[in-house]
């Protein structure tokens, strides 16, 4: 496949140079089980954090029900009125837009190094070289200011006294920010942006443009996610299944490219510490039945999403069985 460049043995994404050519390279086609398409769109809950953060009991309650139910069926949903000013959200897309145009050498210049998350990558071509996602990224570390609880206290106010726990899991996490950059493709009904998959973290915070382009599988069926500018889209994964002890869904999605336009995403994924145990609390465990899943530390679940396994339907559970023959705990 000729990209325009190649480095080191690595294919190199220029998707200037990939629309010229007449036909879509094969390591950018996808199967058709993950290419099907739907053309409904989700029916999600839509939750108003204005009454939650105004201290409303009654409205933090309906807003709490309808992310229960949510969380129990597909493990996605959206909220508006979040406090987040629209400006700052505008001037984020402004400044990854400033990041991806810049000339490719130098986004190379600071490409993801292999096993690590963070830095400029094309296409995933660093680690894969067959169904690869048309899309470009940037990564980089977030770590919250531990001398005020904040995770704390928001699991505290939201959820309830019991999950104050829950919040002391995260509060000195390292999380990871992601911005998605989705050049336009001649052939998108061949490729995706983003295959079919559940995040390995816990949850995700997303932005996405008036583009759009997320879909959720759910109701046994791909579902489109309509794009609405004063909203958060929320998504609980793989780590925040496992200390549910499965109760919440982890949410399979994608992302699908557009012909003439490009899109871009914002994601914020909440992430434990590397070395905190992921174990459901016991009363949910005696409430809920057995253990689902064994201890298991961030890091080695982000270990093995990186070096060992590429994050799709069935992460948790190849991880499970990866973890128990390497007895790495």
């Amino acid at each position: 496949m000729s990209t325009g460049e190649e480095l080191s043995g690595v294919l190199v994404f220029d998707s200037s140079a990939l629309q010229k050519q007449p036909n879509l390279p094969t390591e950018f086609i996808w199967p058709h089980s993950d290419l099907a398409g739907n053309q409904d769109e989700l029916d999600e809950p839509l939750i108003d954090l204005e009454g939650f953060l105004k201290g409303d009991e009654v409205e933090t309650a309906h807003a709490a029900e309808l992310l229960r139910v949510a969380c129990l069926n597909h493990g996605f949903f959206q909220v508006t009125n979040h406090g987040v000013d629209a400006s700052l959200i505008r001037a984020a897309h402004e400044e990854i837009d400033t990041i991806f145009k810049l000339p490719l050498d130098k986004k190379l210049s600071v490409r993801r190094q292999p096993g690590g998350v963070f830095g400029y990558s094309g296409a995933h071509a660093d680690r894969y070289s067959s169904k690869l996602p048309w899309k470009e990224t940037f990564s980089f570390g977030y770590h919250g200011n531990h001398s005020h609880p904040i995770v704390v206290d928001y699991f505290k106010r939201f959820l309830g006294e019991h999950f104050q726990p829950t919040g002391k899991f995260f509060e000195d996490g390292g999380s990871i920010m992601r911005c998605n950059y989705y050049p336009p493709c001649n052939n998108s009904g061949l490729t995706l942006g983003t295959g079919p998959h559940c995040d390995p973290t816990s949850i995700t915070i997303l932005h996405q443009d008036e583009v759009g382009g997320l879909e959720v599988f759910a109701n046994n069926k791909w579902q489109a996610i309509r794009p609405r500018l004063d909203a958060f889209v929320i998504n609980i994964g793989d780590t925040f299944m496992a200390l549910s002890n499965g109760k919440y869904k982890s949410c399979l999605h994608r992302a699908v490219v557009n012909r003439e336009r490009e899109k871009r995403s914002l994601v914020f994924f909440v992430c434990p510490k590397e070395d905190k145990v992921v174990r459901p609390p016991q009363d949910l465990v005696c409430r809920e039945g057995p253990r689902k899943y064994p201890d298991f530390t961030w890091s080695h679940l982000l270990e093995f999403t990186q070096k060992h396994y590429r994050a799709d339907v069935a992460t948790l559970q190849s991880f499970i069985q990866w973890l128990r023959s390497s007895k790495t705990i």
